[in-house]
């Protein structure tokens, strides 16, 4: 009798308690503040576990998720409409918001924008722990760093390259060191013509002083179009010259995530000679 009270009402606690002590918490009921959060979510497989994102999180709207912030606003009576249990945010995110919702007991887990591709994958695990996708999450980044080690390897028999990377248009904003977006420069074993810069916001006098050798533009539609074909005027510019000048789809490329990761630098070392 002892024995079966023993296994009815200790072993669950007990088993409860090593999940615990596991950081094994896994949410139910997710809010994101982020679009690549958003993405994360889906590369994960995690996407019915979201209840609410923001007007930029595309692939959501399309699923008809409610929109409960903008870029800049959240609206917090609406995120409290669908009961969250955790809320993903980036450091953008006001902190008087935050705050506030973590007063109504939900959990608010805050990620700062990763510095490096290491960084990326580093969240996109802890990410994967939290909605119970830990393996899945193991996968995708084991599989992207071998396609990023492939890549990288294959880099260091071609020509070395100075090169530019734009972030809109007016005004330039440059990729700077220390991001991961300067990882995309040096895994392809090439040198960021910005890299002394500690502001991004640059002039052209800049980039024609630089003269990199090739220029990637991380813009969508016509405004990537338009600023291409002004930088091909510049004849000068070994870039223009050899018209090694190339638009990159900025969802792309500015998302961190490691699937992201791997498809801008595959497209951006197809497009290097």
């Amino acid at each position: 009798m002892c024995r079966i009270m023993l296994k009815k009402f200790f072993l669950p606690l007990f088993f409860a308690l090593v999940f615990a002590a596991q950081g094994q918490t896994t949410y139910k009921r997710i809010v994101s503040l982020a679009p690549s959060l958003t993405q994360s979510l889906y590369f994960l497989g995690a996407q019915d576990l979201l209840v609410g994102c923001t007007n930029y999180c595309e692939e959501a709207k399309k699923d008809n998720k409610p929109v409960v912030a903008t870029a800049v606003k959240l609206n917090i009576e609406k995120l409290l409409s669908v009961k969250p249990d955790l809320v993903l945010a980036l450091g953008l995110s006001g902190a008087e918001d935050l705050e506030t919702i973590r007063k109504f007991g939900i959990k608010v887990e805050e990620f700062q924008s990763p510095k490096s591709f290491d960084e990326i994958c580093e969240q996109f695990i802890n990410l994967g722990k939290m909605v119970g996708k830990q393996a899945d999450a193991e996968k995708i980044v084991s599989d992207s760093r071998l396609k990023i080690n492939e890549i990288k390897v294959g880099r260091t028999l071609k020509p070395h390259y100075r090169m530019f990377f734009q972030i809109g248009v007016n005004p330039i904003f440059s990729v700077l060191p220390h991001t991961f977006m300067n990882d995309y420069i040096t895994l392809l074993n090439g040198e960021n013509i910005a890299s002394r810069l500690a502001h991004g916001t640059v002039g052209r006098e800049f980039v024609i002083a630089g003269n990199p050798d090739c220029i990637f533009i991380a813009a969508m539609g016509v405004v990537g179009d338009e600023e291409r074909k002004v930088w091909l005027k510049y004849r000068t510019l070994s870039a223009s010259e050899k018209k090694q000048v190339f638009i990159v789809d900025a969802k792309m490329a500015c998302q961190p995530t490691p699937i992201t990761f791997v498809q801008t630098i595959e497209f951006l070392d197809q497009q290097l000679k």
